[in-house]
């Protein structure tokens, strides 16, 4: 089986090649046996081909791993297309995350003002690979990583269809946590019922041996406190809520704390990977014989500092080593190959069209829920009611993407304008324009530089 990771270069590709390399070391059936990695930036493809063949040392049938020099060569003859490209690179989220703050909004890479920005720069190039894989790749199932994911999932639907899937690693890691907060409930014998948006869903049930254990566990301050999404939340509200929300809901039900924690914060997100990548990328460069070591170090500094904002925001309290191994998403997007290639049957959740799924949202609108997966593809499972506030939500923020989608499909400001305005954590609609006049002023210089 061949796979083949687009944003070959990216920092995180090396979680997925050691899953890749689990699957060898079981000689699992269907195993990826070649691994292609294109990136527009040659030196860091390099610099991460460094670290894959260091990380595969001594491991029988480890995956070859191969550098493609176009998108075509990389596509063709793939049975599985990975794509987790960031457009713009890290100082395109720096940008995105810094021009809502001057406005004294939220700023984040895909929530609010960020994550529409981030959006109008990215859907365009994901349609064009949409349509290279539909030309060169036709038979090849796409994994959508690249943020904001369910948006671009959903562009990247309309020419690749069900052949599509969004991949993300927060309900994975919310639904791990919570079982394991339950005290010793064997994961393989948990059902759930996660339904949302992508950074924007609910576990609303959490079943094991036919028993919904969730409002036990709500009751439980003790146990609510044993875990990430608990001490984000705190034991009242999420009783309030009779739910556990996806720990980027932090940043709604929260906004004032979160943006001051932003605010007050010496760098932003963005900032702080932009300085740590391009020096783990320039160091590994200079010393490839150092670059996995160097790689290993620099993602447990990633780890230990994913979501401080939110956890200064939330009474200060650091991460559980066991949550520190990184990825997530990429024992996903290997459970979604599997799945696929086996025709197993797995329950996942995926970035999706909704079908039936929720009857107020478009047939065609892609959501974050759990699907059966075999051979044919990821099916949505039923969904229990939503609750009014969940979703008015999902109402909302599907019409910001979707007016993200048009904006820069069709280069329409007023979408644009109304997709930044509409987003529940833009107060004004003269913010928003604001925002938008920036964004495109910066873009226009960067042109001319």
């Amino acid at each position: 089986m061949r796979l083949t990771i687009l944003g070959g270069g990216g920092f995180r590709v090396p979680l997925v090649h050691r899953a890749l390399l689990d699957d060898a070391r079981r000689d699992a059936p269907g195993r990826c046996t070649e691994l292609v990695l294109y990136d527009t930036d040659s030196t860091r493809a390099r610099v991460i081909a460094s670290v894959l063949a260091t990380q595969s040392a001594g491991v029988r049938g480890a995956p070859s791993v191969r550098i493609a020099d176009d998108l075509d060569q990389a596509l063709r003859g793939a049975d599985f297309v990975f794509s987790a490209i960031r457009v713009g690179g890290t100082a395109g989220r720096v940008m995105d995350e810094r021009i809502p703050l001057s406005e004294g909004v939220l700023g984040q890479e895909t929530v609010g003002a960020g994550g529409v920005l981030y959006g109008l720069r990215t859907v365009l190039v994901a349609l064009d690979i949409a349509e290279r894989v539909a030309a060169v790749a036709p038979d090849a199932w796409v994994i959508n990583f690249t943020n904001p994911a369910g948006m671009v999932t959903e562009a990247m639907s309309t020419v690749l269809g069900d052949r599509v899937i969004g991949i993300c690693d927060s309900p994975v890691g919310l639904v791990r946590r919570a079982t394991r907060a339950l005290g010793g409930a064997d994961p393989d014998r948990v059902t759930f019922d996660y339904v949302g948006l992508n950074h924007l869903g609910w576990l609303r049930t959490l079943t094991v041996d036919g028993r919904d254990r969730l409002p036990e566990l709500l009751a439980d301050e003790r146990a609510l406190s044993s875990f990430e999404e608990g001490r984000l939340f705190g034991a009242e509200w999420l009783r309030a809520l009779g739910s556990l929300p996806n720990e980027y809901l932090h940043y709604y039900y929260f906004r004032r704390e979160t943006l001051r924690s932003v605010q007050e914060a010496a760098k932003t997100r963005g900032e702080f990977l932009d300085q740590q990548q391009s020096g783990f990328f320039r160091d590994a460069a200079a010393a490839p014989h150092r670059s996995y070591e160097l790689w290993e170090r620099t993602r447990l500094q990633r780890e230990v500092t994913y979501m401080a904002e939110s956890r200064a925001a939330s009474g200060g309290w650091q991460r559980d080593t066991c949550d520190l191994d990184g990825g997530g998403y990429d024992r996903v997007a290997l459970a979604l190959m599997r799945a696929v290639a086996a025709d197993e049957g797995a329950r996942l959740i995926l970035n999706v069209r909704n079908g039936l799924t929720v009857p107020a949202l478009d047939p065609e609108a892609v959501i974050e829920t759990v699907c059966v997966v075999d051979a044919r593809g990821a099916h949505p499972v039923a969904a229990t009611r939503l609750r009014e506030d969940q979703l008015g939500l999902m109402l909302q923020l599907k019409a910001v993407e979707r007016a993200t989608i048009q904006a820069a499909v069709h280069e329409d400001r007023d979408a644009a304008l109304r997709a930044l305005a509409l987003h529940p954590l833009v107060d004004s609609p003269a913010v928003a324009a604001r925002i938008l006049a920036r964004a495109q002023g910066a873009k226009s210089a960067a042109a001319v530089g």
